[in-house]
């Protein structure tokens, strides 16, 4: 009991520590939107057990579920509030006199640190079950139920790594540069309505992603204000967009992945996610001034502060709370089967979703240290940047490969191995940069 109240003093005092200057309605969104996206993955999982667990998606077996999704997919909010940190912490580290090697090895610290706890536990849990007799099959699906979350990694990675560039995009074109991706999206998607244009569309997995970032730049620096005059038509245009894209046009109307669509509104994103990123964009700006106001009291800040420090460890965790909560709950008959979309297991989410909740609570008091822990942040030397390239391409291509493989029985682990190796000498390397020289670690912005 007094580590947590420990905890909690310590939580309070930063939150009332907290400069004037920040923007607290940026958290606000991150912790939103991570809880948001935990809810509905845990919501859309419905598992039953019959001489051995059966899982499938509730979207692909239950119609009506889909348009909730316009709800539960807040990843574009992420990239938001992603580009509008990333910019501010740029410029900051750029007034200091740093470059952009430095800061992309201190930037990426915070991510690769818990991702690199996450895949080693992942990696040893796999290669135990399989000792003890586990089937191959079983243990892929395992892993790869567990390392969802790390399909996102692969983006948002790529994302911080690229904002020295489109940063200096973004201050020379400034809402050009995102127009201009948007384009290049229209452009994929119509290549994949075209059967003959081979991998149309993959391009937008970055392009995508990479237009929200944008906006989340030209919020941070004004060009895109947080006033109702602009955020009201924004989000009414973005909504209108959607409805027009999926209700009337040829796009599905969930924004999640259902099997048996040729067309899914995630892998790759679409211009209907983007519509749905313009409306909910206009909802964050909308939002802006009573979000701050609410949020200069202690109380709620304090919440936010607490939720904010171990963001990721949520994120990375909440499958693998998921995978534990199926083993617990379904064999030993503790919750009860329903069909998927019925009363009785609309009303089985509850129970559902709070043993979840108490299992990933236990897992953040875990490994939610490795989040909080400051890394080493030494300032890079001469090679630094071509090393750090190299450990960055080594970090999202093994996270691309193990995203890439799907369940299946792919290596010991679980995971492809050469992708697994790959990540960890990446990881590995980084490590050694940021350490290499003498300095003192520094909090992001």
């Amino acid at each position: 009991m007094g580590a947590i109240e420990r905890a909690a003093r310590e939580l309070r005092r930063k939150a009332e520590q907290t400069p004037a200057h920040r923007d607290r309605h940026v958290d606000l969104l991150r912790a939103v939107a991570i809880a948001a996206v935990v809810t509905g993955h845990w919501l859309v999982l419905s598992v039953s057990y019959n001489g051995g667990l059966h899982g499938v998606n509730v979207l692909d077996v239950v119609p009506w579920t889909r348009p909730l999704t316009w709800l539960f997919q807040v990843m574009p909010i992420f990239f938001l509030v992603g580009g509008y940190a990333n910019a501010a912490s740029l410029a900051a580290h750029r007034r200091e006199g740093g470059g952009a090697a430095g800061w992309t090895l201190r930037r990426t610290d915070r991510l690769v640190r818990p991702t690199t706890m996450l895949l080693a536990v992942l990696t040893a849990a796999g290669l135990a079950a399989g000792v003890a007799g586990v089937g191959p099959e079983l243990v892929g699906m395992g892993v790869w139920l567990a390392g969802i979350p790390l399909w996102f990694l692969v983006a948002y990675l790529s994302a911080v790594v690229l904002t020295p560039v489109m940063h200096a995009l973004h201050r020379r074109y400034g809402l050009a540069v995102p127009i201009v991706l948007v384009v290049l999206v229209a452009a994929g998607d119509a290549g994949r309505f075209v059967p003959w244009i081979p991998y149309g569309g993959a391009g937008n997995y970055l392009f995508a992603w990479l237009a929200v970032h944008q906006l989340g730049f030209a919020w941070q620096d004004g060009r895109l204000p947080a006033r109702p005059a602009v955020a009201l038509p924004l989000a009414l245009t973005g909504l209108a967009a959607l409805v027009g894209l999926t209700v009337f046009g040829p796009y599905p109307v969930s924004m999640v992945g259902v099997a048996g669509q040729d067309i899914q509104n995630t892998s790759p994103p679409t211009l209907a996610l983007l519509a749905l990123a313009t409306a909910q964009t206009g909802v964050a700006l909308l939002l802006h001034e009573p979000a701050n106001r609410w949020l200069q009291g202690v109380r709620q800040w304090t919440a936010v502060v607490a939720v904010n420090s171990v963001i990721m460890t949520l994120f990375l965790w909440h499958m693998t709370a998921a995978v534990l909560g199926v083993l617990a709950l379904y064999p030993t008959g503790l919750l009860p089967q329903a069909a998927p979309g019925s009363l009785p297991w609309l009303l089985l989410r509850i129970p559902w979703l709070a043993a979840l909740a108490i299992i990933l609570g236990l897992l953040v008091a875990v490994f939610g240290s490795v989040e909080r822990r400051s890394g080493p942040n030494a300032p890079p030397g001469r090679g630094a940047a071509a090393l750090s390239f190299a450990g960055m391409a080594a970090v999202v291509g093994g996270l691309l490969a193990v995203a890439l493989a799907g369940p299946g029985n792919h290596g010991p682990a679980g995971f492809p191995t050469a992708a697994l190796i790959g990540y960890f000498a990446g990881a590995a390397l980084l490590r050694i940069l940021r350490s290499g020289f003498p300095g003192r670690s520094r909090p992001d912005p």
